[in-house]
């Protein structure tokens, strides 16, 4: 088997990689506090009884800096706290995100062998990443149930195949997330109408979806989706 090419940041699109959401925002979007989000990227320090010492970040991080996350990083959070949603130890997320640096030659661990090629990629660290292999298929040859809800949601750029956008509710609903279209804030696809200002619209007008459609130029499918969204980040 090939080995698999090294991907450089040089490769694909900056805006991929840039920071755009505080710790704060990041937070909201993929469900985790701004302080755990802080740790997560930049690493965290503690006290000990012979002084204090540095726990290194959970991502291994891109062009970004300090506590802002890029568009990957935020899909490296989501994917990282689905693990652990799932009953996966940081620790061995930890220890698989390392093994895919070294493996695949990127930082980010978000590309699209792991969501939809998982029978080449198994063979490709079968000896080489063990925690990967367990992360991935619970010792068995098959995709993992996060794996597979992750693979409807995103969907990866060619030829880096990297995550690209992120569909928070699917698909088949019309609000995304693109690093393209209004800086990677949450809109409804296909008009870049932020999430936030329809929702509230929303609240203004009492809750009449008649007039946010009419000014937005959306549908009642269009509003209700971005408005279940935002209030989905608010419970």
């Amino acid at each position: 088997m090939e080995d698999t090419p090294e991907v450089t940041h040089s490769s694909f699109p900056v805006q991929l990689d840039r920071p755009s959401y505080p710790a704060a925002e990041a937070g909201r979007l993929v469900g985790l506090t701004a302080s755990r989000v802080r740790r997560w990227l930049g690493g965290y320090g503690y006290s000990y009884r012979d002084g204090v010492r540095h726990q290194p970040p959970v991502l291994r991080r891109g062009t970004t800096a300090g506590t802002y996350a890029s568009f990957l990083d935020l899909v490296d959070l989501l994917f990282v706290r689905r693990f652990l949603d799932h009953g996966v130890s940081l620790q061995k997320v930890r220890r698989a995100l390392d093994e895919a640096h070294e493996l695949l030659g990127t930082s980010h661990f978000v590309r699209q062998p792991f969501f939809t090629d998982g029978a080449n990629i198994y063979l490709e660290v079968r000896h080489k990443g063990k925690a990967i292999l367990e992360l991935l298929s619970g010792g068995q040859w098959v995709i993992a149930p996060v794996i597979r809800q992750l693979a409807t949601e995103i969907d990866f750029g060619s030829p880096e195949g990297l995550a690209r956008r992120w569909y928070p509710l699917g698909r088949n609903r019309p609000v995304v997330l693109d690093p393209f279209v209004s800086f990677g804030a949450p809109t409804v696809v296909g008009h870049g109408v932020k999430t936030a200002n329809v929702h509230d619209l929303f609240v203004a007008e009492n809750e009449k979806l008649t007039a946010v459609c009419a000014w937005w130029n959306l549908t009642e499918r269009q509003v209700e989706a971005a408005v279940e969204f935002e209030r989905g980040l608010a419970a």
